[in-house]
């Protein structure tokens, strides 16, 4: 995907995309010279290094858009009386907090049902119990390793 495009979808400038992405081909988790992601240096990344770089800690109940285990594909999956949103005036439920990995998340999630996905999962690395990390680290592996949304 071009830059600008990118910076578009993602609510970002594209100053922001050139730097992040930089960043991302100095930690080896791009190709240099390329926008395309390593998957296995990423997929080590989110299991492993995440929650420590991005750590998320509840927070007060608001309304919001949910994340982690209280959005798609974890809901399915999890019963639990946590609630956990991404703070939106717009948003659909009312849950503790999750502070987002950048402002634009929620609008860019509403725009693209896989990349909430995603986001979703990487929250629930950010946030969860042992069998919801488990579950977010087995459907991330299988979407970039194998190309599997489902």
């Amino acid at each position: 995907m071009h830059q600008v495009s990118l910076a578009a979808s993602l609510g970002m400038s594209q100053s922001e995309v050139s730097a992040s992405l930089r960043r991302s081909r100095v930690a080896r988790l791009v190709a240099q010279g390329k926008s395309q992601v390593h998957p296995q240096a990423l997929l080590e990344f989110l299991c492993y290094g995440l929650r420590y770089v991005f750590p998320a800690e509840p927070g007060p109940i608001h309304r919001g858009m949910p994340t982690a285990h209280s959005a798609p594909p974890l809901k399915q999956l999890i019963r639990s009386q946590d609630v956990y949103v991404w703070p939106s005036p717009d948003g659909e439920v009312r849950g503790e907090t999750i502070t987002p990995l950048y402002p634009s998340v929620p609008a860019a999630a509403r725009q693209d049902a896989i990349l909430y996905s995603l986001l979703a999962l990487v929250d629930a690395l950010r946030v969860g119990r042992a069998r919801e990390i488990a579950l977010a680290q087995d459907w991330l592996k299988k979407y970039l390793l194998h190309g599997r949304t489902t």
